[in-house]
């Protein structure tokens, strides 16, 4: 039954891997955007992103070199992840869920990141090193596992009560439900595996620590507490593999949203990369059957948007 829990688990971050990366690759060769000119753009650069400013303020723009801040966009890109800025300020309502949700998800990545290093330090240091490093994670993981575990819990319990609330219920596919609560259930095992069995998450480590070493034992203890435990690390693992099958892959989507349209804002120069995709992409034929447009798909959008308009009828 062991043997089984890892191999579970070793499946489950495998399509998480497999299918974020599929993920990206798609919304990677989506179409170039419309440009949406919406400033201030966060890596611009010379002091301009301040006042929403851009390099098309300076004269002969085009034979100079544009400066881009890296830092600035870091300005805002980590704000936005950590504490999910934009909702806290366009829907306060759905924040006050969202965040302790998301940001519960945050330290139980933590936590794991924690417990793999943990496996990893302890296998291939000398204990002169992996002793003291042991000493700090020992505190460090039980406090970002538990109090991500909590935050997660609420937060989801938080956010079914929203969507399911006169307001949001109409705009709530039934799949949305679902997928809060199996978060629910489980995040629900595992912290009753934290309280019950597991309070300095010794055990889970100690599983965590056998995955990434490859040393397939059987775990310490037995009867509830194992159980218990291989429960809790059976869900997780579906639940790992789950999200990006699912809308809940939007981080992926959230990074194109702000790279590849509110902040894609590379000149379009004679002869460069810019050029050539939008003359490809102008090339491509219409099928819309609207009036205004009048699509048989043979006719570009090139030539869609060079004609001129009809006259109306008198």
């Amino acid at each position: 039954m062991t043997t089984l829990v890892y191999i579970i688990a070793y499946l489950g971050i495998v399509f998480f891997l497999i299918a974020v990366a599929a993920r990206f690759v798609f919304w990677s060769r989506m179409p170039m955007h419309l440009r949406w000119e919406l400033y201030p753009v966060a890596h611009e650069g010379g002091g301009r992103a301040a006042y929403g400013g851009s390099y098309l303020e300076e004269s002969d723009w085009w034979q100079k070199k544009r400066q881009v801040s890296l830092l600035g966009e870091l300005k805002v890109m980590v704000p936005e992840i950590l504490f999910l800025v934009a909702l806290r300020e366009h829907n306060p309502k759905l924040w006050t869920r969202s965040f302790p949700f998301h940001f519960g998800l945050y330290l139980v990545a933590a936590a794991t990141i924690l417990m793999m290093v943990g496996g990893v330090v302890a296998a291939v240091m000398p204990a002169s090193i992996a002793g003291p490093v042991a000493r700090v994670l020992a505190i460090l993981v039980p406090l970002f596992g538990a109090a991500g575990l909590v935050l997660g819990l609420l937060g989801a319990i938080g956010l079914y009560q929203r969507r399911a609330s006169r307001d949001m219920r109409d705009y709530t596919a039934p799949a949305d439900f679902f997928n809060l609560i199996f978060f629910v259930v489980a995040f629900g095992i595992a912290l009753l595996t934290f309280l019950l069995v597991d309070r300095d998450f010794s055990l889970v480590s100690g599983f965590v620590a056998n995955l990434v070493t490859f040393n397939l034992v059987p775990l310490v203890g037995g009867g509830a507490a194992a159980i218990l435990l291989l429960l809790s690390v059976v869900l997780l693992s579906f639940l790992v593999a789950y999200i990006p099958t699912t809308h809940m892959s939007h981080f992926v989507g959230k990074y194109f949203a702000y790279h590849s349209i509110r902040w894609k804002d590379e000149p379009n120069l004679r002869g460069g990369d810019q050029e050539a995709t939008i003359h490809e992409l102008l090339n491509q034929p219409i099928s819309w059957s609207a009036p205004h447009i009048r699509g048989d798909g043979k006719k570009t959008w090139l030539e869609a948007a060079t004609e001129e308009p009809e006259e109306p009828p008198k």
